[in-house]
């Protein structure tokens, strides 16, 4: 008989204790985890603030609700929110159009509606999106970030419009190589970029400090050391940039402008939000994410931003697969990292100030280079080439007009795709060529639609009319009004013009 494993030392009541004292203080395992996302999040936060137009303060102000009230709140257990770059350019435009106080009335509506959608369990929705066109939205998001901060590590104003940006690229180029475009602004975004390109070789021990907070502290230092004559980050005080939209504000919501504004808004975070959440899912063990509670959640915090005038706010992946890897195990590692953001503002204002843009502004090229899926692109283009074509057409649109066109006209096509791959329609004709006295069978079978129609009419319009001919539809899945018209006045005309008979299976209808 063979005895039993030992259990831990104290019998095994003392093993359970242990056990529920682990499960009970998750803080040994959050603590540190919030401490990397803090780290993570901080240059992100201030630079999206700077990309998009509006003071750094509020970005942090954003991560600080995304981690105190939105990390606290039901949905998903583990991915962290504040704000992320997809929004940049969407917000930039925003605040070009509506001014800096209007955002904050842009953001509310746009929280009140998801706070909506989640109430009504649209949540779940969201997952039949087109993987092609939110990739290609990425994409295009990611190319024009790239796009404009490039301009901007070189402290020139970027061109308004993303063809615009592109045309002006070889005289950018030309004015860096020349030194006429601000070296000292130049060599610090340079030197950043390759900080946070070849931060990953580096041994593991130097990987502790995340590689934005390092690339940006790196350039911060030599900008203060050096005393480079380069644009820094303007300092105003959590007090100073938090303003509530007055009765001024809503009327940006009036406006078509305004009201595209918000469902872009509202649309693109949700969708961010929600495949960030379904990647989170698929990294750890723990509760599954729940898509409804989460989208309420989102709209929630995105009201409260709205309220205190700051930028909107997604779940965003960056800091969320950071927060999964450093072993988070519960909600407050993500809590305690709005904690941490929050003292920061609060304490440490002035150490904003000496971070230079171009810094910034090379973080945000790195991230926009992320975003654009080139190796997904390559496996699309060699196995699904339709979906290929989605994700390229949504990310050049994006880039040619604007966000939500780009999107819509994404949305459109991968539509107009599926209803061509699933309108596949079978057409076997039937019957000996020289059989003069044997009927043709015309057999059709799959779904007839009007995009086959074409097809389905130039087969049938060349049918001798000297033989007898049998069309059998009952093997078709579906027949759509504009197909059963067609048949109907082919039919007719084919009995008017011809003696051969002709036997239809089912009959068709005789009123179109």
């Amino acid at each position: 008989m063979t005895s039993p494993l030992p259990g831990p030392r104290g019998g095994p009541k003392a093993g359970a204790a242990r056990a529920g004292l682990v499960r009970s203080v998750p803080w040994r395992f959050d603590l540190p985890a919030s401490l990397v996302v803090f780290l993570v999040a901080l240059p992100l936060c201030v630079g999206v603030a700077v990309a998009s137009g509006v003071p750094a303060e509020l970005g942090l102000v954003t991560g600080i609700v995304g981690g105190l009230v939105v990390g606290a709140l039901p949905g998903s257990s583990l991915q962290v929110s504040g704000p992320a770059a997809g929004l940049t350019v969407l917000v930039l435009e925003a605040v070009r159009e509506h001014g800096l106080g209007s955002l904050g009335a842009l953001v509310l509506a746009t929280g009140l509606l998801q706070l909506a959608m989640g109430l009504l369990r649209l949540g779940r929705w969201f997952r039949a999106m087109s993987a092609s066109v939110v990739h290609g939205m990425l994409a295009g998001i990611g190319l024009t970030l790239v796009l404009g901060q490039l301009y901007a590590v070189a402290d020139r104003a970027a061109p308004g419009t993303g063809p615009e940006k592109i045309a002006g690229l070889p005289a950018l180029l030309t004015d860096v190589l020349l030194g006429r475009a601000a070296p000292a602004a130049v060599a610090l975004g340079v030197g950043t970029l390759a900080v946070l390109v070849l931060w990953r070789y580096l041994p593991s021990r130097a990987r502790v400090v995340p590689a934005p907070l390092a690339a940006v502290g790196l350039a911060a230092v030599v900008t203060v050391l050096a005393d480079l004559p380069v644009a820094r980050v303007r300092v105003e005080g959590l007090l100073g940039v938090v303003q509530p939209p007055d009765a001024a504000a809503f009327a940006a919501l009036a406006g078509a402008a305004g009201a595209g504004t918000v469902l872009a808004f509202t649309l693109i975070a949700s969708a961010e939000t929600l495949f960030s959440a379904a990647a989170v899912d698929r990294m750890h063990q723990g509760p599954r994410t729940d898509y409804d509670r989460e989208l309420t959640s989102q709209g929630i915090g995105n009201a409260l931003c709205g309220l205190l005038g700051a930028l909107p706010m997604t779940a965003v992946i960056v800091r969320s697969a950071a927060n999964v890897q450093a072993g988070a195990r519960s909600k407050a590692s993500r809590t305690l990292h709005g904690l941490w953001l929050l003292l920061f503002a609060a304490l440490l204002p002035a150490a904003l100030g000496l971070i230079p843009l171009a810094a910034l502004a090379a973080v945000l090229v790195h991230a926009g280079a992320k975003l654009v899926p080139v190796r997904r692109l390559g496996a699309l283009w060699r196995e699904h080439r339709d979906e290929a074509l989605v994700l390229a057409v949504t990310a050049v649109a994006i880039i040619a007009t604007d966000l939500f066109r780009g999107v819509l006209l994404g949305v459109g096509l991968a539509v107009v795709k599926s209803a061509w791959q699933t309108s596949q329609l079978h057409i076997a004709v039937e019957g000996a060529a020289d059989g003069v006295e044997e009927p043709l069978r015309v057999r059709l079978s799959g779904n007839a639609t009007f995009l086959r129609l074409p097809r389905l009419l130039d087969t049938l319009e060349r049918l001798p009319g000297d033989r007898p001919v049998e069309l059998d539809w009952t093997a078709l899945r579906h027949l759509d009004h504009a197909c059963t018209v067609a048949l109907a006045g082919w039919a007719a005309q084919h009995r008017a013009r011809s003696s051969a008979p002709l036997a239809v299976e089912p009959p068709l209808p005789t009123a179109v």
